[in-house]
């Protein structure tokens, strides 16, 4: 008791007592030293069948501000322990000096507690289904017992023992099963499927009908619809709705400027002609914004095989004031006409590479990319002609930026072994894949044709590259004059026609 005659507190320093201790206590100091009798009409507070609104009051007032325990305590209900420990007996261990438990000069049996902790070990959950293992089940909260193996088991008030498992992975969900379920059609979520499944403008634009092919424009079709009035309008023929195929190919959309390079080592292998037809095709079938670009490190011909313009300057004028377009806002493709030579009708341009003949000028493979950098920013097809060394460095260059090569020849035995030669090059070097996604076109460089040497060519070369075309002779070609698309024959424009759309199916 201290000095005001309450009950002792907690002890100095320790832990304070819980209600147990502090009723045990009570009862202690009630009855008084051993030996003496009670005070007068004891009560103990542990048969008291419950307290007092004032007792309850007294006892938490009376320790929280003095630390002092009251005369009563109230009763504490009783706390059922839900959970207990049944033990498996510790084997008997035999008698003698070692033997775990002996007692000894040092002192009593002291218990063998590897074995105990031993005992204790947790055990693992079964490969049962997982429904079999869920509490609200009939079997109790905890299901039933295991069989006595000489393991504690965990004993619930609320019902038996569950089934210990072997295996506790399988005592949990699988996430992955579950997300698959969540993302399988049937667990999905009928709200986020259905907005996932909703169509959109795409879908409706992609569901349109394709545009009639309209009435025949060509052939003895086209007659009968014009000489009717259009009462009779027959459809176009096979030939005519290959050609709308073609022109649809050329007039595709395409995701930004183009590069195409024409090639063959030789002279007179027709480059600087399917250059300018090509770039011819393109230029009036898509609207201009095409150039027509001769890349010769000294000196070529596409100048002199197209339209002169009102001046003469070349590749060479152009890459001395290439700083004139360096900044973009300033520079407009307008200025481009005093170095580019436009060829009307056709509405593609040209430039030609240097025509001076004094001069000691060339191109080599830091003009071109400096010239081909500018150019892209204001023509959408870019047809390049190469010179004749396919070891110079604006060739190469060249090359390396292109993204359709073109392999022209003639139908000559020398012509062809030239090409056949150069592409074996780009495939010893590297470039495999741009000779794997070229277009050959074989010209015919005389009205007779050599049906054997074009098999031999069309074999060798379809082995090779992605397509080999024809192109048949053309007589206004030969003059070597500068050409007019407008004078070609229709069988020519037509094959120039598929050379080109199979040309952009590569784009």
């Amino acid at each position: 008791m201290d000095e005001r005659g309450g009950a002792a507190g907690p002890e100095p320093g320790g832990r304070p007592l819980t209600r147990r201790e502090l009723r045990a206590r009570a009862a202690g100091a009630s009855s008084g030293p051993a030996g003496e009798p009670r005070d007068a009409d004891p009560v103990d507070p542990v048969e008291r069948t419950g307290p007092s609104e004032a007792d309850a009051w007294e006892a938490a007032v009376g320790w929280a501000l003095r630390g002092e325990m009251p005369a009563y305590l109230p009763p504490e209900p009783p706390e059922p322990d839900d959970v207990r420990w049944d033990l498996p007996p510790v084997p008997r261990q035999p008698d003698g000096p070692h033997a775990v438990g002996h007692t000894g000069p040092e002192g009593p049996e002291v218990p063998d507690v590897d074995a105990l902790a031993r005992g204790l070990e947790p055990r693992r959950l079964p490969d049962a289904p997982l429904e079999d293992r869920r509490p609200w089940q009939d079997s109790g909260l905890w299901g039933a017992a295991d069989a006595d193996d000489g393991r504690p088991r965990r004993v619930s008030v609320f019902g038996a023992a569950p089934p210990e498992p072997d295996d506790a992975a399988t005592a949990f969900v699988d996430t992955g099963a579950v997300a698959e379920a969540a993302a399988s059609p049937d667990g999905a979520d009928d709200g986020a499927s259905g907005d996932a499944h909703l169509p959109t403008l795409d879908d409706l634009l992609a569901s349109r009908p394709a545009p009639a092919d309209g009435p025949a424009e060509r052939g003895w079709r086209a007659v009968v619809r014009r000489a009717t009035g259009g009462l009779i309008a027959p459809g176009p023929g096979e030939a005519e709705r290959a050609e709308r195929a073609w022109v649809a190919s050329v007039q595709r959309t395409l995701d930004g400027p183009r590069t195409i390079v024409v090639v063959n080592p030789k002279g007179g292998a027709h480059k600087t002609t399917a250059t300018l037809l090509v770039a011819a095709t393109f230029g009036r079938l898509r609207g201009g914004y095409t150039l027509a670009w001769d890349n010769n490190e000294t000196r070529g011909t596409l100048g002199w095989r197209t339209r002169h313009g009102h001046h003469a300057r070349t590749a060479v004028d152009l890459l001395e004031d290439l700083e004139r377009f360096a900044d973009p806002d300033s520079s407009r493709v307008g200025d481009l006409d005093a170095y580019v030579r436009s060829q009307a009708s056709a509405q593609f341009d040209v430039l030609a590479s240097d025509e001076d003949a004094a001069s000691a000028a060339s191109i080599d493979a830091f003009a071109f990319r400096a010239l081909h950098r500018t150019l892209l920013r204001f023509y959408r097809i870019l047809v390049v002609d190469t010179g004749n060394n396919m070891r110079a460095s604006n060739w190469q260059a060249a090359l390396e930026a292109a993204d359709q090569v073109v392999v022209v020849s003639t139908m000559r035995e020398d012509t062809a072994q030239s090409a056949a030669w150069m592409l074996d090059a780009l495939r010893a070097t590297g470039h495999e894949d741009a000779v794997r996604r070229a277009v050959t076109v074989l010209s015919q460089p005389s009205p007779r044709i050599d049906a054997e040497l074009t098999a031999r060519l069309h074999d060798h070369f379809g082995r090779l590259t992605r397509s080999v075309l024809e192109v048949p002779y053309e007589p206004a070609l030969v003059s070597g004059a500068p050409i007019d698309v407008e004078d070609l024959s229709a069988a020519t424009r037509r094959a120039w026609l598929r050379v080109t759309a199979e040309i952009a199916a590569g784009l």
